[in-house]
């Protein structure tokens, strides 16, 4: 939406561990592909807690062992800016689906990103979910990333028409 640019926005709660990465993984894709300025990408949280902080450690070192860098600062969702920026608003999980709604966005403008996994096709909304790793190990993050990286192939394909 802005300059001409399709506009997405990832949402997790605090936005120093979910949405970071799925921001970072889509445009590592994207730029893969020679379409990264085809693209605003950003991510939000639906609360304030780490508003200025940047990615959780965990996080960065994910997504540098794929080759990957980040750089990040959290943010809390701004329902009409974000609305008027961002055409695809995907929540990591039915909590932030809800929360999301009750901000004021219309639900009809939110989905679950991994509804983008085209492998997860007829799948329950409770599998379509991205879990939280923050109060899990390191493992979590790996876990998530695997989540993260089929989705963003899944919604690089749809918005490239591929």
């Amino acid at each position: 939406m802005a300059d001409g640019k399709i506009g997405v926005l990832f949402v997790c709660m605090g936005n120093i561990c979910r949405s970071p990465m799925a921001r970072g993984v889509f445009e590592h894709m994207a730029m893969a592909r020679g379409r990264h300025g085809m693209f605003d990408v950003d991510s939000c949280g639906t609360s304030g807690f780490h508003v200025g902080d940047g990615a959780d450690g965990r996080t960065l070192t994910t997504l540098a062992g794929h080759g990957i860098g980040l750089v990040h600062r959290a943010r809390q969702f701004r329902v009409r800016e974000d609305l008027a920026r961002f055409a695809h608003i995907l929540a990591m999980d039915q909590a932030n689906v809800r929360q999301l709604t009750l901000m004021g966005c219309p639900p009809e403008r939110v989905r679950l990103f991994r509804a983008c996994d085209p492998g997860l096709g007829g799948r329950e909304v409770t599998e379509l979910e991205v879990p939280d790793p923050y109060y899990g190990g390191d493992d979590g993050f790996e876990k998530i990333y695997t989540m993260i990286h089929a989705a963003s192939h899944g919604l690089l394909a749809e918005l490239l028409g591929t």
